[in-house]
């Protein structure tokens, strides 16, 4: 772990809403802020949120060029790390569909032709970092397409069948798995170790790329894992690293994991199997499993969701906003959102032949609400509300309702800047005011009501209910009331 000093004004904070200017009263007004937090992360992703980019179909041209349009519109979003899916040559043996799968890779050191050239690719890079946004590559480790040039030079690098055919890559049990396009890797020979560390370096080295997010990461020995991590303490650019896995021994080797287990049962909740108490009983389990500085990635959709287990409309109806400030609010959580998520994406993206999204929606069909005015507003509240912060640099989680009855949940995360302070002698915290967050649900088919009591509101927030914020006040209010399938946040 090492220490990591963040310098902040409070103004420059965002500019990509009017709550960023509301809720400044949470912070000290245009002072410098000097915090030092012993924490793993790098220090830019403090309060970072992270957006999913599938070139193929982010635009009816399908290339990084169409795509880099959309930067500025993404930066005013509140988007801070891209994560790109793959952008390689795909394979064209055994390949799935008219364009074959986006993880089946032919070469990993090239731009696939249909997206682009290598100097786009770096042009998208250099823009990315001018709006000051990071970008993470999708990487995948555990398997090559089967024409991938590794086949032929260094056959050693593949496991192979009792015929002697090179493998169909396998899960963890040995089983072979359906991705018939996709040819398993032979971590046992520790040569592939050294190449494919030299791949990764590659795009680190050429395109000045942030991190990586890795495919199947549990699929891959955790040695290798260990000898990457290794060969990143040598080099001088920290790099982000998002593991597609949900084991807590992952946090060994990434800054972050997935949340699979947390979007599991939001989705079973959002459709009635589940209650508030799993959600509870579930993040126990999680408290037990990871530190403060764990994070997780939580989602209301992703690439396999959206292609393969139907949208949001499809999941969770007209709580799919309810479910994403679930995953903006909820304990060691980062919030993902998806290419065409914030215009309410309501198709299944095709996964092995073009497609596109429709970018001129603007409003939700179910409830009327403007898409960028809730998303614009709720990632301000997460970049200037310290206790939504990731790991560390974020506030404690508190249970405050948790009604399988009436089917409620609400919770409180605080940032106590007293208990900071006394954490250790390299701390220096010159920020005035705490940080709090209360976030109230109703997951049932009726109204509900909450007191400020059992939420233990007192004194003056901001609450926003989806698409206003307003300033509230304990003192002079009475019960609240929120309406089936939605929220209010309380912060300041």
């Amino acid at each position: 772990m090492k220490k990591l000093s963040i310098w902040v004004l409070s103004a420059a904070l965002r500019s990509c809403g009017s709550p960023s200017n509301e809720s400044s009263n949470t912070m000290a007004d245009e002072n410098e802020l000097v915090e030092m937090i012993d924490s793993r992360l790098p220090d830019w992703a403090a309060n970072a949120t992270i957006y999913e980019v599938n070139i193929r179909q982010y635009t009816k041209e399908g290339t990084i060029n169409a795509f880099s349009e959309h930067l500025p519109r993404l930066k005013e979003l509140g988007v801070d790390i891209l994560w790109i899916m793959p952008v390689q040559p795909i394979g064209e043996k055994n390949r799935k569909g008219p364009l074959g799968s986006y993880y089946s890779i032919q070469d990993y050191t090239s731009v696939n032709p249909n997206f682009g050239t290598m100097d786009d690719f770096k042009a998208l890079v250099d823009q990315a970092h001018e709006l000051g946004l990071k970008v993470i590559l999708d990487w995948v480790a555990n398997h090559t397409a089967f024409d991938h040039t590794w086949t032929v030079e260094h056959p050693e690098f593949y496991t192979y069948d009792e015929e002697g055919n090179i493998n169909v890559a396998k899960d963890n049990e040995g089983n072979v798995t359906d991705w018939t396009d996709v040819a398993d890797l032979n971590y046992e020979n520790q040569d592939l170790w050294a190449a494919m560390a030299d791949e990764m370096r590659f795009w680190v080295d050429s395109a000045d790329i942030d991190g990586f997010r890795c495919d199947v990461a549990g699929f891959v020995p955790m040695d290798f894992w260990n000898y990457l991590s290794e060969q990143r303490a040598t080099r001088n650019k920290e790099l982000f690293m998002l593991a597609e896995w949900a084991e807590p021994t992952d946090m060994q080797n990434f800054h972050m994991n997935y949340g699979w287990d947390v979007h599991h049962v939001m989705n079973e909740v959002a459709k009635g199997i589940k209650s508030p108490s799993d959600i509870e009983m579930l993040r126990l389990e999680i408290d037990s499993n990871y530190t403060q500085d764990d994070l997780r990635m939580y989602f209301t959709t992703n690439h396999d969701e959206n292609s393969w287990n139907g949208t949001v409309f499809e999941r969770m109806g007209k709580a799919h906003f309810q479910w994403f400030v679930f995953t903006a609010t909820f304990d060691r959580g980062m919030p993902l959102i998806y290419s065409g998520q914030e215009v309410g994406l309501s198709k299944r993206l095709k996964f092995f032949d073009k497609d596109w999204i429709d970018w001129s929606v603007e409003t939700d069909s179910l409830t009327g609400w403007n898409y960028n005015k809730f998303y614009t507003a709720m990632m301000d509240i997460y970049h200037n509300t310290p206790a939504l912060w990731n790991g560390n640099y974020g506030g404690d989680f508190s249970p405050l309702v948790v009604n399988d009855e009436k089917r409620t949940y609400a919770y409180a995360r605080r940032r106590d800047l007293s208990k900071i302070e006394a954490a250790g002698p390299y701390m220096a915290i010159e920020m005035t005011d705490n940080s709090e967050v209360v976030a109230a649900f109703n997951f049932g088919n009726a109204a509900a009501r909450f007191t400020k009591e059992e939420l233990e509101l007192k004194g003056s927030y901001k609450v926003f209910d989806g698409q206003t914020t307003n300033d509230w006040n304990a003192d002079e209010a009475n019960d609240l009331v929120i309406l089936e399938d939605q929220f209010l946040i309380f912060f300041r």
